[in-house]
């Protein structure tokens, strides 16, 4: 993203601000996303929530 196109979203945002409720959504979203990479690291992955590898198959050129 372009200095220019920052600067005039945030120009935009100090002429009208988002609502609470924009806001608020924003914010519960970011920390469903911190919540979701913390207990990943931290605590681990589920064996049923991660996917196989596939194993790699040479292709045959005929």
């Amino acid at each position: 993203m372009s200095i220019e196109r920052l600067l005039l979203r945030m120009a935009i945002w100090i002429r009208r601000p988002p609502s609470r409720r924009r806001i608020m959504m924003v914010v519960v979203i970011g920390a469903l996303g911190l919540a979701i990479v913390g207990i990943e690291r931290y605590v681990g992955w589920p064996d049923w929530a991660r996917l196989e590898p596939k194993p790699s198959i040479p292709h045959r050129i005929m």
